[in-house]
């Protein structure tokens, strides 16, 4: 019905400005119709100014806006907000201050920074209130000393215990970590011992926050049924971060429970916390298993987050003496502490290790920008998942890898930045590469021919900003499965050039260059002819057959 109506140049009246307009009218009208409804009673502007400086959680304001001006500022993503320089700025190795400095705080794109930051703006307030702006306690004032000074717990404190968690998240990760999901499920910790069930609203408020970011952003979305290249949802989440910023936010928030005599119930904060657990994906827990195969311990993940709602709500209740002893109190911090104290200690020795200049060398076959080298290798050890070999339970951490890679011994960078699949499905990729103040970009090209019943030759080349398209990699050559006259029929990479191939019994018969478009070569009597479209046609006397054709992408 739309397509009649509007056709396929006409515009929709349902897009642009109009119903952008529209949107923020109907919002302002919605809450001004419910404002007047409870204004009678004041109820909402009090509670907020209660704990809030002026009803504002700024604290949750500070931290939005410096992830954000790190994203635009330091990863230069102003220039370019679709591609951020990551590399730089992600939690490689205690040896490299500056990515354990920066990668709680950035991101590897758009999505990932509005996911998280809609995600922070719908809890953190929560924390926040939790935490408050004005002292709890009867009896103290707001201006007594400098802890108890609104302004500075709004704009210091609160967020210097963000940056505080952030940076613990950083240092106790396994292996780089980037983002600031960690800090946000610090804060589902945090606020869930206090307020369960105000935690599970907030995480359906994030769902409304992000649905009416986009409805705003893009009113109208039209979509075409296309081929893609896509990895599992779950792969890349860094559920070690997650939990570690989790078990950082519950000890906080049992701490401050008990500090102010709080008792919540044990079941509520067990079932919230199960609810949210699940809901942000906490069960997750995967592995890689094969170049691109990965495995999703859906079961174990369900058992994990169970265990993480109850030891949560045994913690909680401890807090009540009169139900518990003084020593069941210690018991219940013991038991958030100890997976902290566990995680810390597997992440000291990971982030520890180095990229050997020897390592590196081995690779040392690309581009060079600054002190980056940016090459292209299949089949290759990854350097920063098979640090420690360690097997159990049939996964191994022995993962191999394939793609385009980054290396930086200077900084302990070793990253495979676009997979060997991502590579052929698009033909091609950027990779920026840089650090504070600069930033380059780096291109990737890829060419190869498919054979028939057979997969494709290829090549790869890699330009830097101001060089030539280097070659870097040639594929191993690969035969079509058509026999004609008793000869098989290869396509062979050599050095930027495809060669066509013609034997018989495992000796070579002739070769000759891949024709031009509408041109020919004869190899042995038999005929080769390149059309148009890029499909090569053999021919042996009254006999044709497609034998090769050019790889087509996607991206």
């Amino acid at each position: 019905m739309v397509s009649r109506l509007h056709g396929p140049n006409m515009v929709s009246p349902f897009a642009g400005w109009p119903m952008q307009l529209g949107l923020l009218l109907g919002l302002l009208v919605s809450m001004v119709v419910v404002w007047g409804l409870d204004r009678p009673r004041g109820r909402w502007g009090r509670t907020l100014r209660k704990r809030f400086l002026f009803g504002i959680p700024w604290g949750t304001v500070v931290c939005v806006s410096g992830v954000i001006a790190v994203y635009l500022f330091v990863q230069d993503g102003w220039n370019h907000w679709y591609n951020p320089v990551t590399v730089a700025f992600a939690s490689w190795s205690y040896l490299y201050p500056l990515g354990m400095l920066t990668g709680p705080f950035s991101h590897v794109g758009p999505s990932h920074l509005l996911g998280n930051m809609t995600s922070t703006l719908a809890v953190a307030p929560l924390a926040e209130y939790y935490f408050g702006h004005y002292p709890p306690n009867d009896g103290e004032t707001s201006f007594s000393s400098w802890r108890t000074n609104p302004w500075v717990r709004a704009f210091v404190l609160f967020p210097l215990g963000v940056v505080t968690i952030g940076l613990l998240t950083s240092i106790f990760s396994w292996g780089p970590v980037i983002g600031f999901s960690g800090v946000f499920f610090a804060f589902v910790g945090f606020a869930l011992v206090r307020y369960p069930l105000g935690t599970v609203i907030a995480l359906s408020v994030q769902t409304v926050v992000s649905t009416l970011y986009s409805a705003f952003h893009d009113p109208q979305t039209i979509a075409h049924a296309t081929t893609s290249f896509s990895r599992p949802w779950w792969y890349g989440i860094a559920i070690q971060g997650h939990t570690m910023g989790f078990f950082l936010g519950a000890v906080a928030g049992v701490y401050l429970l008990r500090s102010r005599g709080v008792r919540p119930s044990a079941l509520r904060v067990w079932a919230g916390g199960f609810v949210v657990l699940v809901s942000s994906s906490l069960w997750a827990l995967w592995w890689y298993r094969g170049m691109e195969t990965f495995v999703l311990f859906r079961a174990l993940g369900v058992l994990f987050v169970l265990t993480l709602a109850t030891l949560l709500a045994v913690a909680v209740r401890t807090t009540d003496q009169r139900t518990f002893s003084p020593s069941a109190r210690q018991v219940g911090t013991v038991l958030l502490l100890i997976p902290i104290i566990i995680m810390a200690g597997v992440a000291a020795p990971l982030n520890l290790t180095t990229v050997h200049r020897n390592r590196a060398d081995a690779l040392d076959t690309g581009v060079t920008v600054g002190d980056y080298t940016v090459t292209y290798a299949e089949n290759v050890p990854n350097r920063k998942v098979s640090v420690i070999d360690v097997s159990v339970g049939g996964e191994t951490t022995d993962v191999n890898t394939s793609g385009v890679i980054v290396i930086n011994p200077d900084r302990e960078i070793w990253s495979r930045e676009v997979s060997k699949g991502q590579l052929a499905y698009a033909g091609g990729a950027t990779v920026r590469v840089g650090g504070v103040g600069w930033a380059k970009t780096v291109k990737v090209r890829r060419t190869g021919w498919t054979v028939t019943g057979g997969s494709a030759a290829y090549q790869v080349w890699i330009r830097s900003p101001k060089g030539r398209w280097k070659h870097v990699f040639s594929s191993d050559s690969v035969t079509a499965s058509p026999v004609l006259a008793g000869n098989n029929v290869s396509i062979v990479p050599r050095k930027g050039r495809f060669v066509l191939r013609l034997s018989k019994n495992n000796s070579t018969v002739g070769t000759a260059p891949i024709p031009g478009k509408n041109s020919t070569v004869t190899i042995d009597g038999i005929r080769f002819t390149r059309k148009k479209n890029n499909h090569i046609i053999a021919a042996v006397n009254d006999t044709r057959i497609e034998v090769t054709k050019k790889e087509q992408y996607g991206g």
